[in-house]
Formats: structure tokens, C-alpha cells, sequence
């Protein structure tokens, strides 16, 4: 029997030392000059996040979920509008729908890289057409748990039903598709810098990459309060979502350790796929892609022995999380969007039987392998 520890799921204290005084020159430097909103930093950020992305634009708000309220409300998304979104994500992807006054059509996933499905989006699509009562305006693809959507068919869905396509890249930036760093896939993609993000701040915070000046433009007013040329010059009804500059701060700092911390993400990963027990369904890569890896989940057989296992490794110290126990249209908040008769079976299933396992770049060798070593000693036990 493996010796008992503690784990972390999310070692922001050891992250924190680890980045020292890269960390605390930063935020001194805010302390400093007292420019809290929309400081130097916010704009230092900004055009990194856009060089790193390969972007023409990044613009800083205060959460990623901001960021999807301002791109569907700079696209005049309202009353009457369709929005076609996974159905196995966060609720941030879909209450920004609801509240700009339009519809969620929630859509299937992949059983196995639980990316949104191609096929059954353009059922959707098609169904919501012959029903007549909501216009398809838009499809979110998000890129979830750090592995990207399917966005070259996406692309060709997008574009034979004229709906904007919009990147929700919460979970992975730094992520990347066919050779290309995830941020360039849609109109505009929204990024999330919640602290357990790949790139996560010492708080709220988010951004939207677009190649497009205009956009840029609009969405730097909707942040503002829908300024014009100065604070008083009210041009469209906007937000108060504007990033902090101690965010960004702490961001830039976080942003030079970046690639190593995905790497080590990587390292992690490959070690859990070599290493898990044959009863335990890893990740499937999507094909040519990088997964920034915001989250490792696997696949038991049966929510019992899900929760077999969920038992047995808090029992020895490890946390584990179940993203998600239930899909969106299952949500009370959202039950009396969807009709029952329209079935999504995987994204029901995946609730019953997904399990979370830490996967962040503080974790040691050592504390890896305790985990793989305590997963198959599970194995073992339910065997006898």
C-alpha cells in the first residue's frame, strides 16, 4: 500500500513561490504608478496576448464571461436569435445568451474528445429552420478542457448557413489546431484568466482576440461603458468590464513562465495516459492538435465505479472533480429551453461516468506517480 498524501488540485500557494520576485516586481510596479484601470499593464498584455496568439487584436475585459457578453452583443445578438452551443460546458456559454434575450440551442458532443459534433449541429440548425420560431445567428464552439472544436468543420457550417462563428477558448489558450495556436479559429475568440485557467490571474479577468479592426474597436467601447472618444461620449449602451491592471500584472508575469508550465502540463499528461489502469478510458487527442490541458478527465465504465474511484482517491488524499454532473439543458436554469423529446445522449452519459484528476504544473514526479500508483492499487482492489 502506497504511503498516504495530501494533493493539491489547484497549487496556486506553490505556483506563487515558484514565481518569486518576477511576480512581486510586477505588481509593485502597479503599486507604484496607482493606475489601476487600464493601466501600462493592461496594454502590455494585450499586445502580447495578440503576438502570442498570432492575432492582430487582444482586448482585456473582466472575465471570460465578459468577454463572450461583449462579442454576442457587439453582433447585435437579441429577442428572436438562435445561438447554437455545446450542451457539456460551463454555464458561462449560454447565460450570456439568455441574457441578451436569445435562445440557447444546446447541441451533442464528441463521446470521446467531447468537443461539439458536426453532425448533430447541423441537425439542429436544420430543425430550428423548420420550426420558424427562432432566427440561427450564431454558433459558439468551445475548446474544452484545453483541446480545441472541431473548427474547420465549424467553419464550413458557419459558413453555408451565414451564422458568426464565435471561439470560446476559456480552457485553452495556448492550445493549438493544425499547426496553428488556438485564437484565429472564429471572428473573435474569448479567453478566461480565472485563477485555474492554463493562464490563470490572482483573480477575474479575460480577453478578446479578433484580426478585426473594427471589432477591436467596438469591443474596447463595450468594455467602457460604450464610450466614444472620451468617458462622456456615451455611444452605444456598453459594460463596466474593463480588465484590472493588477491582473494584468500578475498575468505578465505568468506569461513569461507560460511554455514551460504548458510543457510540464504535457509531461503530466502523457504520464497519466502510459500509466493509468486498462479499466480507465484516457483522453482521446483530438487529431492535429495541441491541448493546452486546463483539464485531464477520464471515463469509467459506470457512475458506480466513477464514484468507486472518486471515493477511494480522496480517501488517500487526492481531490478529484466531475466536470460536468449535468449537461446544460438538464440545468433548472435552462430546462425550459430545450424539448425533452430532442435527445443528447452523450452529454447526458459523460456526467454519470467523467472524473477530473489534478493536472497542473506544480504537481512533482513524484506526486504524479503516486497518483497513477494509488489509481492502480483501485484496480487491484475491486478485482479481489
Amino acid at each position: 500500500m502506497t504511503q498516504r498524501r495530501e494533493i493539491a488540485f489547484l497549487d496556486l500557494p506553490r505556483q506563487r513561490a515558484r514565481l518569486g520576485e518576477a511576480l512581486t516586481r510586477r505588481v509593485d510596479a502597479v503599486m507604484a504608478h496607482c493606475k489601476f484601470v487600464l493601466g501600462p499593464e493592461v496594454t502590455e498584455l494585450e499586445e502580447r496576448l495578440a503576438a502570442y496568439a498570432g492575432a492582430r487584436h487582444a482586448i482585456g475585459v473582466s472575465s471570460g464571461t465578459d468577454a463572450l457578453l461583449a462579442v454576442l452583443m457587439g453582433e447585435g445578438i437579441g429577442p428572436g436569435d438562435a445561438v447554437f452551443l455545446p450542451a457539456f460546458t460551463y454555464t458561462a456559454t449560454a447565460e450570456i445568451v439568455l441574457l441578451l434575450g436569445a435562445v440557447p440551442v444546446f447541441v451533442d458532443v464528441d463521446a470521446r474528445t467531447f468537443q461539439i459534433d458536426p453532425a448533430h449541429l447541423e441537425a439542429r440548425i436544420a430543425a430550428t429552420l423548420r420550426d420558424g420560431q427562432w432566427r440561427p445567428r450564431a454558433i459558439i464552439g468551445v475548446d474544452l478542457f484545453g483541446q480545441p472544436a472541431p473548427w474547420d468543420e465549424l467553419k464550413i457550417i458557419a459558413d453555408r448557413h451565414k451564422l458568426t462563428l464565435v471561439d470560446d477558448c476559456a480552457q485553452a489558450f495556448g492550445g493549438s489546431y493544425k499547426g496553428r495556436k488556438l485564437g484565429r479559429e472564429a471572428r473573435a475568440t474569448t479567453l478566461s484568466f480565472f485563477p485555474s485557467k492554463p493562464l490563470g490571474g490572482y483573480g477575474d479577468g479575460g480577453a478578446i482576440l479578433t484580426d478585426d479592426e473594427g471589432l477591436a474597436s467596438l469591443y474596447r467601447s463595450l468594455r467602457s461603458h460604450g464610450e466614444g472618444q472620451n468617458r462622456y461620449d456615451v455611444q452605444r449602451i456598453g459594460l463596466n468590464a474593463r480588465l484590472d491592471t493588477l491582473q494584468a500584472a500578475v498575468l505578465l508575469a505568468k506569461l513569461d513562465a507560460f511554455d514551460a508550465e504548458l510543457a510540464r502540463r504535457e509531461a503530466i499528461a502523457r504520464a497519466y495516459d502510459a500509466g493509468l489502469p486498462e479499466i480507465i478510458q484516457t483522453p482521446q487527442r483530438v487529431a492535429g492538435a495541441q491541448s493546452a490541458w486546463a483539464i485531464y478527465s477520464i471515463l469509467l465504465p459506470t457512475m458506480a465505479l466513477r464514484d468507486s474511484l472518486q471515493s477511494w482517491l480522496k480517501a488517500h488524499g487526492i481531490p478529484s472533480v466531475v466536470y460536468y454532473p449535468k449537461p446544460l439543458h438538464r440545468q433548472p436554469a435552462y430546462a425550459s429551453y430545450h424539448n425533452n423529446e430532442i435527445p443528447l445522449p452523450v452529454s447526458e452519459k459523460l456526467g454519470e461516468i467523467i472524473l477530473s484528476l489534478p493536472l497542473h504544473p506544480e504537481l512533482t514526479d513524484d506526486e504524479v506517480r503516486y497518483i497513477i500508483d494509488t489509481t492502480l492499487e483501485w484496480s487491484k482492489e475491486r478485482k479481489t
